[in-house]
């Protein structure tokens, strides 16, 4: 094919093995719920979801920095244009849900991140919607992204919305051509470009016929449709809660690498690489590094695990005692106190538990997101809008120091 050779090149990186660490903590025992540690062998290749975003604010410098210590093979962003041309780093359409803006800029909470000069993209901060750890963050540049990579970790670099952007395929392409950290992450197959719009990749593909691409849909498409992808593209990238074997034999037979986005549980981690895929990207890459390799992937664990998830309730996902809520449960032979655990989810909404939650060994604690009379057993967090998703959602589970407990996907 015309793009054979970028993804020969590519295919040095995903038969490369991860180094193993220089030393390793002995885990805690592993509980039935959850799958056995994948076997320490070469497998996919791990990217960080916006950096790591399960672990840090999405998107932002430390998250780069955070999946670059993590063994994780690539680290993956969105990049867009500001008002006055500048590529940067960001997911969101508007800047409402992960910044600031409405201190700084009043009334513009759902304006354009794209309407936004450089310099006032500069004025917002990006961290604290995540952690206070995290503030002061700040939207990177999408140089910054390479100064982080160093030689140390590849980037998926995903065009995002660019009917918002008009132009940032060049934009895109004359950085990985013209700025030497970037041109340097090229020749040494550690960049991948990526996205959703088939216009917009058929354009990059014409501009940069060098670079790997991949096109990302929502569900694998017929067999006709993956030959003409394969006319300009390298790989395939979809939604892992829809995928089954039959998808991935298609992608393969068209002669495209087979990724899957966003995997943010061990057990949906081990589930797709037994389907055959080649890239795995999600949220959590340092805990998913640790597993791939025969690691316990939450060694701060107290023993309390996210045992399960009822998102769809039959009426309202809100009504009184029986809305949508996260299960928790004490696997361990001690009671544990849960009193300030937190369950977040990938779009920042947050369950928090109450005080004076004490489980004993083997006890269950509904967490729910609406309103309820609390009792043992059953914790209201009494909110206004729903918090998982119908369709499926991912939920990481944090002690009240901070540390990361477990994570959960239906």
């Amino acid at each position: 094919m015309r793009r054979a050779s970028a993804a020969a090149a590519l295919s040095l990186a995903v038969l490369a093995p991860v180094a193993a660490p220089a030393s390793a903590t002995a885990p805690p025992v592993q509980t039935p719920a959850h799958a056995a540690p994948a076997a320490a062998t070469s497998g996919p290749l791990l990217i960080g979801h916006r950096g790591a975003a399960g672990t840090a604010p999405e998107n932002t410098v430390s998250a780069f920095e955070e999946a670059r210590s993590s063994h994780a093979d690539f680290f993956e962003l969105d990049v867009q244009l500001s008002a006055d041309g500048v590529p940067f780093i960001f997911h969101d359409d508007v800047p409402a849900r992960t910044t600031n803006v409405a201190q700084v800029f009043p009334g513009r909470e759902n304006d354009p991140i794209t309407s936004f000069t450089w310099a006032e993209l500069q004025r917002l901060e990006t961290g604290s919607h995540f952690s206070g750890r995290f503030a002061g963050e700040k939207i990177p540049h999408f140089d910054d992204a390479a100064k982080v990579a160093g030689n140390k970790i590849g980037v998926f670099v995903e065009i995002k919305s660019p009917q918002n952007s008009p132009g940032l395929e060049k934009v895109v392409a004359d950085s990985l051509r013209n700025n030497p950290a970037w041109n340097r992450l090229v020749r040494c197959g550690k960049i991948e470009v990526l996205g959703f719009d088939a216009a917009s990749n058929r354009k990059f593909a014409r501009l940069a016929p060098e670079v790997p691409l991949q096109q990302l849909m929502d569900t694998v498409p017929d067999a006709a449709t993956l030959a003409q992808i394969a006319t300009y593209a390298d790989h395939f990238g979809t939604d892992y809660r829809l995928l089954d074997a039959a998808g991935v034999q298609r992608v393969k037979a068209a002669g495209l690498g087979m990724g899957v986005y966003t995997v943010d549980s061990t057990a949906a981690y081990d589930s797709v690489v037994a389907l055959g895929v080649d890239r795995v990207t999600g949220d959590f890459p340092v805990q998913f590094s640790r597993h791939a390799r025969g690691q316990k992937a939450f060694p701060q664990n107290t023993g309390v695990r996210v045992a399960g998830a009822v998102n769809d309730v039959p009426g309202n996902d809100l009504q009184p005692e029986t809305g949508e809520h996260v299960i928790l449960q004490n696997t361990t032979r001690h009671p544990v106190d849960v009193s300030g655990y937190r369950v977040r989810d990938t779009k920042d909404n947050t369950l928090t538990v109450g005080r004076g939650y004490v489980l004993a060994p083997g006890a269950r604690l509904n967490v729910y997101t609406g309103p309820g009379t609390n009792r043992p057993g059953a914790y209201y967090n009494g909110a206004a809008t729903e918090a998982l998703d119908n369709e499926g959602d991912s939920v990481a589970l944090w002690s009240s120091h901070g540390t990361l407990q477990d994570t959960f996907a239906n």
